[in-house]
This record gives structure tokens, C-alpha cells and sequence, in this order.
């Protein structure tokens, strides 16, 4: 703990600037990593099921009351803004959908683009506290006097050496948990989209009669009562006009 303390000293303002890009990554990789995988986090195959049962029973109030109490998910939230337009055409369920989702999208990704900047942003930090170090360095070589050339000299090297490793430090973690993030980022947008659209299909189907060939053929016409000519009895004479 002491090296590092004494290598960000050492690396002036650079280094307290890094440091300070980290503290603010670890800060937003800990508030996505709850929001992504706490918060939003649900049971969606189960979730489905039940509100399938309840649509079924036309009990659409009580979907939507069960959306409410999961109202943390995502998912539920795009539910419920499907759930309050099903008495309404395929166009206005459609459009709920769409408007629930233009709704929920931006808070899943939101604050994660700022991961990847931190990132970057300290690799670059690094390297110009690596470029000040070598011209401090070239400069004791130059100018200095002999008693504190060796001074100076170690002092530009450190600087270049120490910069560049806090960089790397902080981008490379920062890089990783960004990679994770997203990945789940995209894992909960397919989800919602999934189970989402089987919702509206059975919001938007469940009035159709179901095919069948009872349906198709319907028994009840007396079509097949009706009585075939026989082969063997003769036509009927026509009745001549007087």
C-alpha cells in the first residue's frame, strides 16, 4: 500500500488525476453491476407463465397489479405498458410496446459509455505522464549539472515508468467490467424483447377461434344426408303439354 502511495506521489499530477478516474470507474462499475444484475435481474420464463395464466382468465387487471409489484424489472415495466392497452386494437397494444421500450432501453445502458472513456482517458493520461518523464529526463542530461544529473535522470525515468503503470492499472479493469456490463446490457434487451412480443402475440390472438376441421368442414350442413340419385331407376316421365 505504501509503494503505490509512494508511486502516485511520485507521479505528480498525472498519477492524482489516474487515481482519480479510477475512484469514479469503480464507482460506476459497482452501481451497474447492482442495477444489472440485482435490480433488474428477473425470472422471465416464470414470470411469462404466470402472466399467461391470467391473461388467459381475461384477469387483466390482476397482470397488470402483479407487473406493479415487480415494477424494478424492466420486463415488467414493458408488460404492464402492454397489459394497459389490451383493450385496444393490434396497432394500439403495438404501440404500447413501442413506447414501453423506448422507455426502459436508455436506463439499461445509461452511465456505461462513461466506462469506457475512464478507460481511455487514463491510458492517455498515463502516456503523456510518460512523454513529461522522458522529457524531464532528457533535459538532466542536457542541462543538469553532474552532481544532480543521476538525480534528475531517475526522477524523469520514474515519472514515465510510474504514469504509464497506473494508467494500465486502472484501464485494464475498467476495460473488463465494461466488457461484462455490456454483455448483460445486451442479455436483458433481448429478454425483454423475447418475452415481451410473446405477450402481445397472445394479447393479439386470443379472440381468434382456433383452426380445426370441425371448423374447416362443419358436419351440421345435412350435406351428407342428402339422398343420391340411384343408377338403376329410371328418369321420370315428363309431363307432355296438352
Amino acid at each position: 500500500m505504501s509503494n503505490l502511495i509512494q508511486m502516485i506521489i511520485d507521479s505528480g499530477f498525472a498519477g492524482f488525476a489516474i487515481m482519480t478516474m479510477g475512484v469514479i470507474g469503480l464507482a460506476l462499475i459497482l452501481e451497474r453491476a447492482k442495477a444489472l444484475y440485482f435490480d433488474y435481474a428477473i425470472k422471465a420464463d416464470d414470470f411469462t407463465n404466470q402472466l399467461k395464466g391470467l391473461v388467459m382468465k381475461d384477469q387483466v387487471e390482476e397482470a397488470i397489479t402483479f407487473c406493479s409489484a415487480n415494477k424494478k424489472a424492466p420486463l415488467a415495466h414493458v408488460v404492464k405498458g402492454v397489459l394497459e392497452r389490451a383493450d385496444r386494437d393490434d396497432e394500439g397494444i403495438y404501440t404500447g410496446l413501442d413506447i414501453s421500450l423506448s422507455e426502459v432501453i436508455p436506463n439499461l445502458g445509461k452511465r456505461l459509455g462513461y466506462l469506457a472513456m475512464i478507460a481511455n482517458v487514463a491510458t492517455l493520461i498515463g502516456l503523456l505522464g510518460t512523454i513529461l518523464g522522458l522529457i524531464a529526463a532528457f533535459e538532466a542530461v542536457a542541462v543538469a549539472d553532474p552532481a544532480q544529473k543521476n538525480t534528475m535522470l531517475s526522477q524523469g525515468i520514474s515519472l514515465a515508468m510510474n504514469t504509464t503503470a497506473l494508467g494500465l492499472s486502472v484501464a485494464i479493469p475498467v476495460m473488463i467490467s465494461y466488457a461484462f456490463l455490456h454483455s448483460r446490457q445486451n442479455y436483458l434487451m433481448e429478454e425483454i424483447s423475447e418475452h415481451s412480443s410473446k405477450v402481445v402475440d397472445l394479447l393479439t390472438t386470443r379472440h381468434y377461434q382456433a383452426f380445426s376441421s370441425n371448423n374447416a368442414f362443419p358436419q351440421d350442413l345435412g350435406l351428407d344426408k342428402m339422398e343420391e340419385p340411384k343408377e338403376d331407376e329410371p328418369p321420370a316421365p315428363s309431363k307432355k303439354m296438352a
